[in-house]
């Protein structure tokens, strides 16, 4: 089975907000990953450990 790779690892506003998230910038990607399809199924793919540090890290619900 090949293993899908996400661009949301290594995705240059996720880098911004991981920076300064009250960038214009990401601000942006922080309301985007709302609605994101892609984030979903990153996130989604994720274990529950990873899941839970990044529910933490981004204030997700």
């Amino acid at each position: 089975m090949e293993t899908k790779m996400y661009h949301c690892e290594q995705c240059p506003m996720r880098g911004k907000y991981d920076q300064n998230p009250k960038s214009l910038i990401g601000r942006f990607w922080r309301w985007h990953i709302n609605f994101c399809p892609g984030w979903k199924e990153y996130f989604n793919s994720l274990g529950t450990d990873q899941q839970t540090e990044l529910k933490i890290k981004y204030k997700l619900k």
